[in-house]
């Protein structure tokens, strides 16, 4: 395909066709799970967890199956690591995130009377919780504005070229001093299923993107 003059980035435009070609894709895994009742930041920031390197279905299934079992902290401090395991064994690295959401809970009960604050330094001070995952939860189930960065974020808004960051931390960083606040917590729920079904870390489907007379196509060397 041959390149083309490429008209200003224009970040209400992209979003406003980004939200007309996900409507046939699943939704990113956390939205899901919002929408389904699974609503508190406890549950989000786990679910997180649990996806973290793993699939969106697989994670999806997972984190159903451990909250038809327990939502709480109080109920998942209760249950034996080898339990949660179990109940999350299809997930990457499933034994360690086990051990990492029972202490969750265990230091929840002991300390903040079994509940979750909506406070970033006290979800990042737990083992294996990140700023993704912390921004994640504060944004949808906190209702916070927060810019959940994860790889296709990170990705499609360096290839788009309206940021330049080397890792998703710097992306992060770049994207709080650009993108509208209105969309920082949007911006996760488009590009997920935006990057895994045409947007794709190799060959993208360009030719039918929606946002190709803005993208820059930043590090995209073959395409569809």
């Amino acid at each position: 395909m041959p390149r083309t003059s490429r008209r200003a980035f224009d970040i209400d435009l992209a979003i406003e066709r980004l939200r007309q070609a996900v409507r046939a894709f699943p939704r990113a895994m956390l939205f899901q799970l919002y929408a389904d009742g699974f609503t508190s930041p406890f549950e989000i920031l786990v679910a997180c967890l649990i996806s973290v390197r793993t699939r969106d279905e697989t994670s999806l299934a997972m984190a159903r199956r451990l909250f038809a079992q327990a939502r709480t902290p109080a109920a998942l401090a209760e249950m034996d690591i080898n339990a949660i395991d179990a109940l999350i064994d299809r997930a990457g690295f499933h034994l360690i995130k086990s051990e990492q959401i029972n202490t969750l809970a265990r230091l929840l009960v002991e300390e903040n009377a079994g509940e979750l604050p909506c406070s970033f330094e006290v979800m990042t001070s737990f083992p294996g919780i990140g700023p993704k995952c912390a921004n994640l939860a504060l944004g949808i189930a906190c209702g916070q504005p927060r810019i959940g960065v994860d790889i296709h974020v990170h990705r499609i808004t360096n290839r788009w070229g309206y940021v330049s960051g080397r890792t998703p931390e710097l992306s992060m960083r770049a994207l709080e001093t650009t993108l509208p606040e209105r969309y920082w917590v949007e911006i996760n729920a488009l590009l997920v299923p935006f990057g895994k079904h045409v947007c794709t870390p190799t060959a993208p489907k360009c030719s039918t993107c929606p946002l190709l007379d803005m993208c820059a196509r930043r590090g995209v060397e073959t395409h569809r």
